[in-house]
């Protein structure tokens, strides 16, 4: 596992108590060239406040805790 990699997962570790406290999770489906692609499951899936989880919730997390991210996307 690349070094970039690991950090996104350990951070993905740290909001994902979070999503799973209200029924949603969060998978990790790629890391590269500074964009983090993750998909959102469980309630989080269909939630209409799920893009706003995503902006302000996970990529303001990751972009804190990880160097030289510039994007989270949702597939």
């Amino acid at each position: 596992m690349s070094d970039l990699k690991e950090q996104v997962v350990q951070a993905l570790g740290k909001i994902r108590p979070l999503l799973q406290r209200d029924g949603g999770d969060i998978e990790l489906v790629e890391v590269g060239d500074g964009v983090v692609k993750v998909r959102l499951t469980g309630a989080c899936k269909g939630c209409p406040m799920s893009q706003m989880t995503l902006k302000q919730g996970v990529e303001k997390l990751l972009m804190k805790e990880v160097p030289g991210l510039k994007q989270v996307q949702a597939v």
